[in-house]
């Protein structure tokens, strides 16, 4: 089975893109249709760091709701600006 490949709005050529929309709604599809793996994989690294900061319950409705607009950002608006006050860990 060959691999779907997407031109990524957020790396900006053309690379493996994910098996499944990763969100619902149209947010996941648009997701599904112009985001790669390894930018979502990025995000996912970036989502943790949001978590972590903001002390986020993902199950939440208001946590679920900023994720999206985070992700919203992230690949498709100006992206998304670190908590205030944060200092990547060093290393």
């Amino acid at each position: 089975m060959s691999q779907r490949m997407v031109k990524c709005v957020k790396l900006g050529r053309e690379l493996p893109g994910l098996e499944e929309p990763p969100w619902s709604g149209e947010l996941g599809q648009r997701i599904y249709d112009h985001v790669s793996q390894e930018a979502w994989n990025r995000w996912l690294d970036y989502l943790r760091m949001l978590i972590n900061e903001y002390r986020l319950a993902p199950a939440t409705k208001e946590a679920q709701e900023f994720i999206a607009q985070q992700m919203e950002r992230f690949f498709f608006g100006e992206g998304s600006d670190p908590p205030p006050g944060y200092v990547p860990p060093r290393g």
